[in-house]
Parts: C-alpha cells; structure tokens; sequence
C-alpha cells in the first residue's frame, strides 16, 4: 500500500493496522421504567448456585420437595374422589319426582303441577269493584273475584272434572211423554259441553222416533242407524263426526230414526254397536231413553249407564210416574243407580202451579241423591231449536247446576 504525503514524497505503510479499543463494562444503562419491571438478582444460598458448561450461564438447583411432578402425556390426570352423601343432586338441587310406572297422558301436564307457586301470577279479578280497584292500583293491589263469580268458576270446576279409565254413561228417563225428557237432555249436554274440554255426546236411542235432533240446526241426515250399519268402515274420528250434528256449544248429537217403520231395527245390539263407538271418541255420553221401559234398549242403556237422571212434570200423574220408574229400576236390579240418580223437576209443565213443589221435592229427596228444579222458560216452551245462549239466566243455571249434579255421582275410575 502506497500513500501520497502534501510533500510529494512517498510513504511506505504496513499492510495491516490493528486497533485495540477498552470499552467500559457496562455499555447500556436501563432507564428507570426498564428497571422497575426487571427481576431482581437472584437472593438464594450460593451453595446452590453451579456453574454450567457454557460460558456466562449458571444452573440454579433448586429443592425437590417444591417441584410438582407432572405425569406423562398419556398417563390421565387423577380425579379426586368426592365425599360420600345420601342426598340426591340434581340440576336445581331438590330431590328428583317419582317416575310414574305408566307412561303419563298430556292431560297430566298441568300449570299446578309445572309452576312454581311463587312464579304464578294471579290472574285479573273478575267483578266490577274488584276490577276497578285493580285498574286504579295499576295492578298492584288484586283482591280476587267477586262470590258470584267464585261460585260460577267452582260450578265450572265440578262440570269439568276429569274422568281416567273410558266413557261415562248417563241415561236420561221417563215413563211418561211431554214432560221434557229431550228437553233436558239437550240444556244437560250443553251446559256440560260449553265448560269441559273433552268431547260430549248425546245419543238419540228412543226407538219410537225421538226428537232430540231437532233441538238444534241438523247436519247431516245421518241416524244411528246409518252408525250401526257401516260401523266396520268407522276407523277414526273423522269419519264417525261424518254421522253427527255439533252445536255451538260443542254437543255433538247422533239422531235417531225419523221413520217409524224402520226405527224398530234399532234395538239391543244396535245400541251397543253405537255406544262401543262413543266410548273410543267421547268422554261423556248421555242417552236419550224412550218411554219404554222394558224395550232391549233401556236394557243395554241402563247396563252400561253410571248414573241416571229422572225426568219429572209437576203434575200428580207426572210426579207419580217418575216415582214409579224408580220402583221398576230397584225391583230389576238397578238399586244401585236409583241410590245416585238425579231427579229433573220441570216445572213448565200444566199443572205446575196447582201442586206443591216442595212436597213433591221432599219425596223424592227420600229415594235419589239429589233433585234440580228446571224453571219455566219461554225458549224451551217452543219445542224448537234450543240456543243455550238465548235461554234465561234463571234456566241456564238450572242447567249447569244439574251438570254438576250429574258429574258429581259419576266415579272419577271406571267402576268394577
């Protein structure tokens, strides 16, 4: 290498320079935020302290008893046992209900039964103080209903009492015509129909041509009948309400024969063709007897009947007949029925006025489980069509309270 001096005379350098710089041992200072976070120097026994194979490095041994030990990848984690207890967990931490050895219908699923008491929500009084008052408190103070309606939701709840196990019959009789027997088999059925929510039906099986399908607007022309012969091609409910009348208050209605020439092939066994279809799609039945007692009808009515309603006038022949129908069914082995029946006092029947009711209530108090007056009401007087909305507050009570008479005497389990 040849450098140039100012004096134009050459130099002879050496092929390598070394330089040799002492910088200080500490070449960065950490500022004080670095500081702060920094791990102290370690403060431990330098006992402990060995020195490692490479350079500038250390090898801290620290005691075993503070090292956990962690098993293998496939060795699984212990799961602590927990104590024993006799009490039984479940998610909201009560004890689980007893499982039914039946399966359960949806009926069984009921608001009482799935609702918490405290999560229920009173629902709004009814009456005309009590629901002012509420209005007023912004529904903050709700006293109930009033009585009467309290004793209208307590007729209500005896009308719609639930029936396990089949169909329950109820047989409507007379011994004597035009004392409104079809009549009160039609108010009885709705008044039941309107309040329950299962199906009710009311079967015309006079074999002398009844009338109880003309009590409402008719349908169809179908009759029993037409039930009991094409009874094997019946397989569902849509097909069997093909045959019926439905009134508004949701009563179906099965006539009976109209022709008085053919009538007679209902008998025996087409009642019971008739009422084993009833018992697959209705809850209640009720009969429309004929005033013969000892026709093969009212023999397999009365088999099959769970309680019995007495249709009575309030004339002396009227009440003496309804006495005596109860004397036919003891002395034929219905005593049974006798004990339950209801007796049906119409009291728009001539003569009415001229009679002591109440002598004739208190003889018949003596021999039935209960009686139910039925006034005189101008709608039913027309032997027409019956709108149960149109009848009188005075008879529509009349009619839910022989319901509920009737339902009461009928067993809750299918009888042995």
């Amino acid at each position: 290498m040849v450098a140039k001096s100012t004096s134009n005379e050459v130099v002879a350098l050496q092929e390598s320079l070394t330089f040799t710089v002492d910088l200080p041992a500490q070449v960065r200072e950490a500022p004080e935020h670095e500081a702060a976070v920094a791990i102290p120097e370690f403060a431990g026994d330098p006992g402990d302290i060995v020195p490692s194979i490479g350079p500038n490095t250390t090898t801290i041994t620290v005691a075993s008893e503070s090292v956990a030990v962690l098993p293998e990848e496939d060795e699984p984690l212990p799961i602590p046992e927990l104590p024993e207890s006799d009490v039984v967990y479940t998610r909201r931490g009560k004890k689980s209900r007893k499982v039914s050895s039946t399966p359960e219908s949806a009926a069984m699923l009921t608001a009482d039964r799935l609702i918490e008491p405290r999560r229920r929500r009173k629902p709004a009084p009814e009456g005309f103080l009590q629901r002012l008052l509420y209005d007023a408190t912004f529904r903050l103070v709700n006293v109930g209903d009033s009585y009467r309606v309290r004793e209208r939701k307590a007729l209500d709840a005896r009308i719609a009492k639930h029936f396990d196990g089949g169909t329950r019959f109820v047989a409507v009789l007379s011994r004597k015509g035009g004392v409104g027997k079809t009549t009160i088999t039609t108010i009885l059925g709705m008044a039941m129909a309107k309040v329950r929510e299962d199906r009710v039906i009311a079967i015309d099986a006079n074999p002398d041509r009844g009338t109880l399908a003309e009590r409402v607007t008719r349908q169809n022309p179908s009759t029993v009948r037409d039930v009991v012969a094409q009874a094997k091609e019946i397989g569902t409910f849509s097909q069997f309400q093909a045959h019926i009348t439905r009134d508004n208050t949701r009563l179906h209605i099965l006539a009976s024969d109209t022709d008085p020439l053919v009538s007679e092939a209902f008998d025996e066994a087409g009642y019971n063709v008739v009422a084993d279809m009833a018992e697959r799609f209705y809850s209640v039945a009720i009969t429309d007897c004929g005033t013969g007692v000892v026709h093969s009808v009212m023999k397999a009515t009365l088999e099959r009947a769970d309680s019995v309603v007495i249709v009575s006038g309030g004339s002396v022949d009227e009440a003496r007949l309804a006495s005596e129908t109860l004397t036919w069914l003891e002395s034929n082995g219905y005593g049974h029925l006798v004990e339950n029946a209801i007796v049906a006092l119409n009291t728009s029947t001539q003569g009415t006025n001229l009679v002591k009711l109440e002598e004739i209530e208190a003889h018949f108090q003596s021999r039935v489980r209960d009686i139910a007056r039925i006034p005189y009401d101008a709608h039913l007087a027309t032997g027409s069509l019956i709108d149960f909305d149109e009848i009188a507050p005075l008879t529509k009570s009349a009619a839910r309270d022989l319901a509920a008479l009737v339902i009461d005497g009928i067993p809750e389990l299918p009888a042995d």
